[in-house]
């Protein structure tokens, strides 16, 4: 039997966590995210293609140079991105989505809907970030 969910539908605090309603808006928001990074490189790659003329001026390729390599920096964090997505899928298949890798508790549901691919709790999270500054000012 599957669920339908409303377009406007957000999960709540009110309901179990983790039900399929949440996962069922959690695999689209997911899948969406992906979908438009997805949809931005193939354009990004068409520009680049489009771009890949020789440039007379020394400034201009220097210029166009620089530019192509952000864009290439900037995908290859999406395609990073992606593999986070397509973990945070996988967890929603075997059921640990939305729980804390470390404690094991709940996700707030309010850090997910602002970041799906998250694996820590915020307090998880502060923690890890408070021993990577310690270990960084050594």
């Amino acid at each position: 039997m599957s669920v339908e969910i409303e377009d406007d539908y957000r999960p709540s605090e009110d309901e179990p966590f983790m039900n399929e309603r949440q996962r069922i808006y959690f695999r689209r928001k997911l899948n969406q995210w992906k979908e438009d990074i997805l949809k931005e490189s193939r354009e990004t790659l068409q520009h680049l293609a489009d771009e890949s003329q020789n440039h007379p001026d020394l400034a201009d390729r220097a210029s166009s140079e620089t530019d192509r390599a952000i864009e290439l920096r900037a995908r290859d964090r999406q395609r990073k991105l992606i593999s986070k997505i397509d973990a945070a899928l996988k967890r929603l298949d075997d059921g640990s989505y939305g729980y804390c890798e470390e404690t094991g508790d709940p996700i707030s549901l309010k850090r997910l809907d602002a970041r799906p691919i998250a694996t820590l709790s915020i307090e998880a999270q502060e923690r890890h970030e408070r021993r990577e500054k310690v270990y960084r000012d050594e």
